[in-house]
């Protein structure tokens, strides 16, 4: 009979992968739930904003044609099942924390997240897989676009 030094860390090696898995679970899970009450969806899953809740999340996060228009020009949610699996976790995390896209990008979200958070999210869209097309590109200020928008209206006027 093998003692049980000898035997121990064979099963811990053994049961490495079924922890790593619950692990990888743990992170897709709250993935799920950062991509729903950080608003994510909201712009980056077409239809979701007028349905919450109701769009299967095999159609999450794969960008929409609808365009943000203000004095910024036109901004369009990219596909981020096709954004983030071309990045290493590393680069989403850096990407993530000097986050300056135009709006209505809340930037500051990302910003105040965690690593972890930003991991879960990254876990996430690398388990949802990549799917749909590229978005539009932004146009610039002045560019009228030819699809449907959302007009933000221009900021007054300072005064002097």
């Amino acid at each position: 009979m093998l003692p049980l030094r000898t035997l121990l860390p064979a099963v811990l090696l053994a049961a490495l992968p079924l922890l790593q898995a619950h692990a990888d679970e743990h992170l897709i899970e709250r993935g799920r739930y950062l991509v729903q009450i950080s608003g994510c969806n909201d712009c980056h899953t077409s239809g979701y904003l007028m349905a919450p809740g109701k769009v299967a999340e095999t159609d999450w996060l794969k960008g929409d044609n609808l365009g943000w228009y203000g004095p910024w020009g036109t901004t369009y949610p990219s596909n981020l099942r096709l954004v983030l699996p071309r990045l290493s976790e590393s680069q989403w995390l850096a990407l993530a924390r000097q986050a300056n896209y135009r709006p209505p990008m809340p930037n500051q979200t990302l910003h105040h997240m965690t690593d972890e958070d930003l991991r879960a999210i990254y876990q996430l869209v690398k388990h949802l897989g990549p799917a749909g097309e590229p978005a539009p590109m932004a146009l610039p200020p002045g560019d009228m676009p030819e699809g449907p928008v959302v007009m933000f209206p221009m900021p007054p006027a300072a005064s002097k």
